[in-house]
């Protein structure tokens, strides 16, 4: 089978998932992010080293609250912003700082799992409830946007790019590219207002702007991980297409902000 052909089969089956888990209820929604953020979580142990049962338990000690549907975890988890924004925030700031260092204490090991990983998969299961009911084309649409934005991003570079963005971190990833996604995620933002009245049009223009930035942030920050480690991919989960966090980077980043703007509008 030709690596086209792979990736093209495990991309229509990763698709297909994603929309049917999310769309069909809270709970087969819940039930596929878990999912990701325990692969998340053993792949990201993979990359920095980290034990493996103290890495599971972890996750499964924050995923408690989630797991036994307790109506506290609604009230607490907008308080992990508190920890998550200023962590994501350092984590921008040590991106272009440009040091490949490897931080060895187990302590900085266990947040970043916990800030990169566990946090963000969590947030996501929070995201469809910001308006107190589970409203499923929520994530559909910031997952519309960010394929729209990879897409036209790689397009646009492969087409026009010539000044490279970041070639520390991605070779390949050019400003043209990444004007282009934004460019074309705003227009896909115009017209998921025209459908997805639930928010406004200047909600889903500041939804693409988050997604297009924080994005390819994202998906540099993971390209350090990975040079830090010295892999291609962080996991083979989905074959032609490498690990979960290769695949979900740039929502581990967005989520976040995207959960604070939508609280504070």
């Amino acid at each position: 089978m030709s690596e086209t052909l792979t990736r093209s089969i495990s991309g229509i089956v990763y698709i297909v998932l994603l929309i049917g888990a999310t769309l069909f209820s809270y709970w087969t929604f819940n039930t596929l992010m878990l999912f990701f953020l325990f692969v998340g979580t053993y792949e990201f142990s993979k990359i920095y080293k980290i034990n493996l049962v103290g890495s599971f338990l972890t996750a499964l000690f924050f995923s408690i609250p989630l797991l036994t549907n307790s109506s506290v975890f609604e009230k607490i988890i907008p308080y992990s912003l508190l920890f998550e924004i200023p962590f994501l925030a350092f984590l921008i700031f040590d991106l272009f700082r440009g040091e490949f260092k490897i931080y060895k204490s187990t302590l900085v090991k266990y947040l970043f799992l916990i800030g990169y990983v566990i946090l963000p998969f969590i947030i996501l299961t929070q995201l469809p409830l910001i308006k107190n009911q589970f409203e499923p084309k929520i994530v559909i649409g910031m997952f519309i946007l960010i394929w729209n934005n990879d897409t036209f991003a790689y397009i646009c570079g492969k087409s026009f790019g010539k000044r490279k963005l970041f070639e520390k971190m991605s070779p390949k990833k050019t400003i043209e590219g990444f004007l282009g996604g934004l460019f074309f995620t705003l227009i896909a933002s115009y017209i998921l207002s025209i459908y997805f009245t639930f928010f406004d049009l200047e909600t889903w223009l500041l939804t693409a702007i988050l997604v297009s930035s924080l994005g390819t942030i994202g998906d540099l920050v993971e390209s350090k991980f990975k040079r830090q480690a010295n892999i291609k991919d962080s996991g083979s989960i989905m074959p032609g297409h490498g690990g979960i966090l290769d695949r979900l980077d740039s929502v581990i980043f967005a989520t976040p902000f995207l959960f604070l703007i939508y609280l504070i509008l």
